[in-house]
């Protein structure tokens, strides 16, 4: 069933010498490999960057005239044997981590079901940070050799395009993704097909659609709603990421949940294993007590063996922000799975209940308690999910509640930036990425020499304040815009100056305006003659989050204000793409959340990979990573019982920190003008968080706690 690689009709117009072009572009293994993005781009630099660096679009594009050139010149031939020869190596190679030195941890295939995933900005099917996890897990299993495949939606509006109109309101374009130009194929069934698998939502029987997207050794196999088959208001069902609507929200997690265990079974994939990357696509479980009733288990049987092979993730440490769905929904579009599994509609709903008595059903809830293994997603997020959820075992302790933690870590190879990777193929070797989490590979940080680390780091400052530059260009030319507007884009901002990014999904918890609590204080902090600071903020909005969207309103009209002197801009349609640039390029990562309500957090760690200095609530990951001399902590670790109190110490310690610390440390020079100290700290920062925080580290954890040992378990049982 699965598709050929590459493109016909691209495949027909590109020379036979250079005849592989096609199958590299439709496998976003080039994303992460700089010489791969190196070879598209010496085709056609201009349309390179015109196309947003999509090798699908480019080779499209291009003219025959270049393609028939390439084909005969030694230097791009030469690049492209290369970077060929590298890539069948890594897609055939046993010389992995699992092949070579742990062949019998993971022997069986794994399935991972998220509602998300950020692989590259030319797929936009991602909102914020739990889709770039799952994107940086999908690359990072492959080159571990973990048996993986992933499944989610195909959303060919995705997530929508920010456009922040002169009053500072978030405005939501949706553009429909053109799938000629994606790196992505239509998956046929055996008999030529569109239609893979069947799945009831409510009275109605939707078919499902296949893609797939090759993430390195990954399949990511995305379903799609949007066929001729079924009833016009269901086609647009998986349009669109993260609905407002209830009900369609229900609709979207019964079609991932229980169709998309019906299209691996449909495309002849049988894992062994099951992890659920947060509670949407938890149903997916339902439908494999289903399936093991039909096999003749028992109900109680049937869950535990389920259990045995399921892996659990859960982000929010906040209650408001899990699904929850009413009883009456429930049962319109779960009547059919509620049959089938042989239990009445009270013993179904005590499955999801988070409380006795509950009148709604809670899709962590049911995820908890079908799971076997149920992680949280930092040390400290842990055990605030292990209170948050020990309604579910009352008997026990808190501390005994049985939910652990993997904290998580990037995709090294895709946030590094090509700048900072060759510095560190210099001094810590060029096989460097190949041991990437080892901490005694990063003690050679010690060795860059502080002049040439820091001329790197400016080059980085200059490329961002180029990008910035470029991104309201581009937008003046397609849009127009005020002088205000680009002043607010960030036209003119310095890159001599301390620049601090303020950049993550738009959410109260988040406080994105703490540091405009006291104005005229920042103003003077901002404005300073001799040490002046900048700041960047970037960020969408949820559509129907109100409250965040003012605040986004009102950081957007206090960048205009004229006692700021064009020193604080807004990046508008933050993605993938401007991410690379930013936490390359500015000074300071800047993270404020309420306490307890970051679960784990990656953009600082893409950051500190680069050269930037993280300034952080002790949150997250960032509690576990702060060791005092690698950045700086806001406030102690302590919870306020009142969050006017938290904002106003919190506003008070990152003014002071500003003043007394960050600012000083950037600007005290030697005769070379270079900044011992900041350097220094730049140093301890790579050296301690760059081999902790990495999605290796992250998933060899969650091979050797969580994935072997599972089979066992039911086996043991039986």
């Amino acid at each position: 069933m699965n598709p050929t690689a590459g493109d016909v009709e691209l495949n027909t117009r590109i020379p036979k010498r250079i005849g592989r072009l096609d199958e590299l572009a439709y496998n976003l293994w080039w994303s992460w490999h700089n010489q791969a993005r190196q070879l598209f781009r010496s085709l056609d630099f201009r349309l390179w960057r015109v196309t947003g660096h999509n090798p699908v679009k480019l080779l499209r594009e291009v003219s025959p005239d270049v393609l028939r050139a390439a084909a005969g010149d030694p230097d791009f031939l030469a690049l492209y044997d290369s970077v060929m020869a590298a890539f069948d190596d890594d897609m055939t190679t046993s010389a992995t981590w699992l092949g070579s030195t742990n062949p019998g941890l993971v022997k069986d295939v794994m399935a991972y079901f998220s509602m998300e995933f950020a692989i590259h900005s030319s797929l936009p099917m991602y909102a914020g940070g739990l889709g770039v996890l799952a994107g940086d897990i999908c690359k990072e299993a492959g080159e571990l050799g973990l048996p993986m495949v992933a499944v989610g939606f195909m959303y060919p509006q995705g997530y929508f395009q920010q456009r922040v109109a002169p009053d500072g309101w978030q405005n939501e374009i949706y553009r429909q993704l053109n799938f000629s130009e994606a790196p992505i194929s239509r998956v046929l069934s055996a008999k030529g097909d569109v239609a893979i698998a069947k799945v009831e939502v409510g009275d109605v029987t939707l078919e499902i659609g296949v893609w797939l997207v090759r993430v390195g050794r990954t399949k990511l196999y995305l379903l799609d709603t949007n066929l001729d088959e079924n009833p016009v208001p269901y086609r647009q069902l998986s349009a669109r990421l993260y609905v407002a609507d209830r009900e369609l929200r229900i609709q979207q997690e019964v079609v991932l949940g229980i169709g998309g265990v019906r299209a691996l079974r449909a495309l002849g994939i049988n894992p062994a294993l099951w992890h659920a990357n947060e509670g949407h696509t938890a149903f997916m479980m339902l439908e494999r007590i289903r399936e093991e009733l039909v096999k003749g288990l028992s109900f109680s049987d049937a869950v535990e063996k389920v259990r045995a092979a399921t892996i659990f993730t859960t982000h929010t440490p906040v209650l408001a922000g899990h699904d929850m769905f009413p009883v009456s929904s429930v049962k319109r579009y779960l009547n059919t799975c509620c049959q089938a599994l042989g239990i009445s509609w009270k013993e179904f709903f005590e499955l999801g209940q988070d409380n006795p008595g509950s009148d709604v059903l809670n899709m962590t809830a049911l995820a908890m308690k079908l799971s076997g293994q149920r992680c949280a997603v930092s040390k400290l997020h842990g055990k605030v999910t292990q209170r948050m959820w020990h309604t579910l075992w009352p008997d026990l302790p808190e501390e005994k509640v049985p939910i652990g933690s993997v904290t998580n870590g990037i995709h090294v190879p895709t946030w590094i930036s090509p700048e900072m990777y060759r510095l560190y193929a210099r001094y810590l070797g060029a096989d460097w990425i190949k041991k990437h989490d080892d901490p005694k590979l990063w003690e050679r940080v010690m060795d860059i020499p502080d002049e040439e680390l820091w001329r790197y780091r400016r080059q980085l400052d200059r490329k961002l304040a180029g990008t910035l530059r470029e991104h309201v260009r581009k937008r003046w030319v397609q849009e127009g815009m005020s002088p205000k507007q680009m002043l607010v884009g960030g036209m003119f901002l310095d890159p001599d100056v301390l620049t601090i990014a303020f950049a993550r999904r738009f959410s109260e918890y988040k406080r994105a305006t703490l540091i405009f609590t006291d104005t005229e204080r920042l103003k003077r902090i901002i404005t300073n003659r001799e040490r002046p600071v900048q700041f960047i903020f970037a960020g969408k909005s949820h559509p129907a989050d109100f409250p965040s969207k003012i605040l986004l309103q009102r950081v957007y009209n206090l960048a205009q204000d004229d006692g700021f002197q064009g020193r604080i801009a807004f990046v508008e349609d933050y993605d993938m793409h401007m991410a690379r640039d930013l936490i390359a390029g500015v000074d300071v990562w800047l993270n404020a959340p309420r306490r307890l309500q970051e679960a784990s957090g990656t953009s600082g760690m893409k950051a500190c990979l680069n050269g930037a200095l993280h300034m952080s609530v002790l949150d997250g990951w960032w509690y576990e990573g702060y060791n005092g001399k690698n950045g700086w902590a806001i406030g102690s670790e302590q919870v306020p019982s009142d969050s006017q109190e938290e904002d106003r110490a919190d506003a008070e310690t990152l003014y002071r920190l500003l003043e007394d610390e960050v600012v000083p440390l950037y600007y005290t020079r030697d005769r070379n003008g270079i900044p011992r100290g900041w350097i220094a700290m730049v140093k301890e920062s790579i050296r301690t968080a760059a081999p902790r925080f990495s999605a290796r580290r992250m998933l060899k954890e969650y091979a050797t706690k969580c994935i072997a040992p599972e089979p066992a378990r039911w086996q043991t049982r039986s």
